[in-house]
């Protein structure tokens, strides 16, 4: 028999049992475990929450209910944003005896956007609104539907009133506002900076929205329309216009015929930089890449070899052009539109539908083949900067 503390004597099974399993539910769930909602609880975490109410508003963009968003650092701190959107619904439920509104605020299984009736959603988790009601010291949501003003305080992520209906109102929309809890947040200061270009990003990316940011800390308005586009932002990237191989730059808009998958691009070279490309699916940045990327880096090299041998800039014997001289000098934008995005990662941000890739590669294909054998003297232009490129 083994003595009583040898190491090699078997542990006491009975030690462990169910009394030791810890299961984390609804919002505690989020609380302990921030980091695997918002990606951390350091300033990108911390700036994440804006975004994650602000794509709520971008949605009702989308499904075509606003045009503006006015997103407001206040004196103490806090984060404001503002839609002219439906307003979050605030319907009782007889079930569970709860408004539509306070369960989108605090249930993980009624936040998921699947359920909340729009065919595209940004965000990272798609849980947005319940994420940061819970990792916040307080949030007040005001509503403007159904004739009135309607509101509701809650202290991290629990209701302190009920929903109350105030005065009647002709207006629509949602205000929440809320100050992130400086328990859970390595900072909770907000950089103007680091909005600004985010919110910037989404005007170009959602044509028809103006997003407008007011810093209270001192004031520092600043607001961002354009009806342009991706073209604007391509605009925005390549800001030296005598560099430029063409102009304006190419733009090319497609979506499927069962509206499930839409994707924009707009691409332009220039002589100044050695080229900058981004990406995004439903509006969210896709650092990493993925198959919206591939898709249009694939279709691109495989059309420009086929103009260039059709043009017969590239003789029968001739190796392809490569792909890095292809991209030599070129900015892209790459935005997709997804009913059911798929991410992976380390940071959640590449896109891994496999119809991504086939959708953009067809659409890019076929667009820019056209907008090649229409715009010739742009076309050669271009032709002559890659070959350059490819010496």
């Amino acid at each position: 028999m083994t003595e009583s503390g040898n190491p090699s004597q078997p542990a006491n099974v009975n030690e462990y049992n169910a009394s030791h399993i810890q299961v984390l539910k609804g919002l505690e769930a989020i609380r302990r475990r921030p980091g695997m909602y918002i990606g951390s609880t350091s300033e990108r975490g911390l700036h994440q929450m804006v975004f994650e109410v602000v794509t709520y508003a971008v949605d009702e963009h989308l499904a075509g209910h606003a045009d503006t968003i006015d997103v407001t650092i206040t004196p103490d701190g806090a984060i404001r944003v503002a839609d002219n959107g439906r307003g979050l619904p605030v319907q009782v439920e007889e079930s569970t005896g709860m408004s539509a509104l306070e369960r989108e605020l605090t249930e993980l299984s009624f936040g998921t956007k699947p359920h909340s009736g729009y065919g595209v959603s940004g965000g990272i988790s798609g849980l947005g609104l319940c994420v940061v009601n819970a990792l916040s010291s307080r949030l007040t949501v005001e509503v403007h539907r159904d004739g009135h003003r309607w509101t509701q305080a809650y202290e991290k992520g629990t209701p302190l009133t009920p929903l109350t209906r105030h005065e009647e109102t002709g207006n629509h929309g949602t205000a929440i506002t809320f100050m992130p809890d400086a328990v859970i947040f390595e900072t909770t200061h907000y950089s103007f900076a680091t909005l600004s270009q985010r919110l910037q990003e989404l005007a170009f990316l959602n044509d028809g929205l103006a997003i407008s940011l007011t810093d209270e800390r001192p004031e520092r308005p600043a607001r961002y329309h354009h009806t342009d586009g991706l073209r604007a932002y391509v605009a925005h990237l390549n800001p030296y216009p005598p560099s430029l191989v063409h102009s304006p730059a190419i733009a090319i808009e497609s979506e499927n015929q069962d509206e499930t998958i839409s994707v924009q691009v707009a691409m332009q070279w220039n002589t100044w930089s050695p080229g900058e490309f981004r990406s995004f699916a439903n509006s969210t940045r896709t650092h990493e890449g993925g198959a919206h990327e591939q898709g249009f880096r694939t279709a691109l090299t495989d059309l420009i070899n086929e103009y260039a041998r059709r043009q017969r800039h590239l003789r029968a014997n001739d190796k392809d052009i490569t792909a890095e001289a292809i991209h030599e000098g070129l900015t892209a934008v790459v935005s997709v539109k997804l009913a059911r995005p798929v991410f992976e990662g380390a940071t959640r941000t590449k896109l891994s539908n496999p119809e991504a890739d086939t959708y953009v590669q067809e659409a890019v294909h076929e667009h820019l083949t056209d907008w090649l054998d229409h715009h010739p003297d742009e076309a050669a232009a271009i032709t002559r900067h890659i070959l350059n490129a490819s010496i």
